[in-house]
């Protein structure tokens, strides 16, 4: 891992010459840049840079203060700026869209390309039932509840088969970290409104776009792929049957594929 002041985040390298634009990949709560270590290794292959941040209190990035969307939005921007000034290809997943995608539309120019994964970005948006109660009074309890069974439990609530190792390397900063107010932070500071400054902001792009979307997502529902196609010129879906919210966990060699097929085809 690297850092750049509190943000932690990884990068992989081809071996030759590079190929076409770096891609930045953002992850999803309660996941970190270790989601994508099998995509960026692909990438790598391929003859793409890429880097991926730790957001912040998860993975091994530090304590800044309040773990707000705002604050996230601010450190990925720093990121971006210092080590992928673009152009660049943005692969977002859950948390990520918001702070990739609201990234994307004040910056336009800079994007080749976005891939966006079980991610909704409407400003009349709803959260789903435990976002709910993690933002509603008395969710500091429903997240200090949680011990390493439970956790589990949530990554596998919609079929996803993590490895031990992956949900030790997710749950450390809950257990021994700040993750746990974060997560009440980040949830109770991403009033859906926010987003009504990027209505229509991806349509106007219309950038080359994959929507790579597990078929039986419960906590990001293929309504809002459904609702992403319409809205973005010529986006392209996809749909992981039998695979819940987390595919790039689920169905890991059909997510690479469909992300490196796809920027090969269309970010250069």
């Amino acid at each position: 891992m690297k850092r750049v002041g509190p943000i932690a985040y990884r990068e992989a390298l081809p071996d030759g010459e590079r190929t076409g634009p770096d891609v930045v990949l953002v992850h999803g709560f309660p996941e970190s840049s270790r989601m994508w270590v099998g995509l960026m290794e692909a990438l790598a292959a391929t003859g793409r840079r890429s880097i991926a941040p730790d957001l912040y209190c998860l993975g091994d990035s530090k304590d800044p203060g309040p773990a707000t969307f705002e604050r996230n939005l601010e450190a990925f921007t720093e990121i971006a700026a210092k080590l992928a000034p673009g152009p660049v290809a943005l692969v977002v997943h859950d948390w990520g869209g918001f702070i990739g995608l609201a990234w994307a539309s004040e910056h336009p120019d800079l994007v080749t390309a976005l891939v966006i994964s079980d991610a909704g970005f409407f400003s009349d948006g709803r959260w789903h039932g435990i976002a709910e109660a993690i933002r509603a009074p008395g969710g500091e309890k429903l997240v200090e509840s949680f011990d390493r069974e439970a956790f589990a439990g949530l990554l596998r609530a919609d079929g996803a088969d993590f490895a031990e190792a992956d949900i030790e390397a997710y749950w450390r900063p809950f257990e021994s970290g700040r993750a746990r107010e974060a997560t009440v932070e980040f949830y109770r500071s991403m009033d859906m409104e926010k987003l009504a400054p990027y209505d229509g902001a991806l349509e106007a792009m219309a950038k080359p776009t994959l929507l790579l979307w597990g078929e039986e997502d419960s906590f990001a529902p293929l309504s809002g792929a459904h609702r992403l196609q319409r809205e973005i010129p010529g986006s392209e879906l996809e749909v992981v049957e039998g695979v819940g919210h987390f595919v790039f966990d689920a169905a890991p060699e059909r997510a690479i594929a469909s992300v490196t097929g796809f920027l090969d085809r269309v970010a250069g």
